[in-house]
């Protein structure tokens, strides 16, 4: 398996040769969302509504952070659990989304939108989001203020170490 060094300005450049089970370490802007603001993003689509931020090319992490602790950037960031998001994902690829970033398998849907756009799902390590938190350098909310910890931000990832968990070609970590 190869590592990588790559920004989010990469990934779409670089998903061709990423392959299941490489190692990559991420900088740069990474957008959290899970479920319920997952929701809102497509109801905002079906209104002809503008989405909070830009998907194409854009990475997605599916994490509610924890209030920020002192002299951090951001509280404890772990991945959720990617599948609550499996029915919401194809549309946003669909619509330029570049990377998603999470935990767990994805089912047949997903893993198709993925190899028909060119885009890359990134595994996290859950369990460690104290120590992914030293990973971001900084947080900033720009969306669905009213979810509280699940609310949309913009973040600013440091070499954060991720897997590819399935690769632009359908190759998974999962079969």
């Amino acid at each position: 398996m190869a590592s990588y060094h790559l920004t989010t300005a990469q990934l779409r450049e670089a998903a061709p040769k990423l392959i299941a089970g490489d190692r990559v370490l991420l900088s740069g802007t990474v957008y959290t969302a899970r479920d319920a603001a997952h929701k809102r993003l497509l109801g905002l689509l079906e209104k002809g509504e503008k989405l909070p931020f830009d998907l194409q090319d854009a990475a997605v992490y599916y994490a509610g952070p924890t209030p920020t602790a002192p002299g951090m950037a951001i509280g404890s960031c772990g991945p959720t659990t990617s599948s609550r998001m499996d029915p919401y994902a194809p549309t946003l690829l669909d619509l330029g989304l570049a990377a998603m970033i999470g935990k767990g398998p994805r089912n047949e849907a997903v893993c198709e939108a993925i190899r028909r756009n060119g885009a890359v799902y990134l595994c996290a390590i859950g369990g460690a989001g104290a120590l992914a938190a030293k990973c971001i350098t900084s947080c900033e909310v720009i969306a669905f203020d009213d979810f509280g910890c699940e609310s949309v931000k913009r973040l600013t990832f440091r070499e954060f170490p991720l897997i590819v968990g399935i690769d632009c070609r359908g190759g998974s970590v999962f079969h």
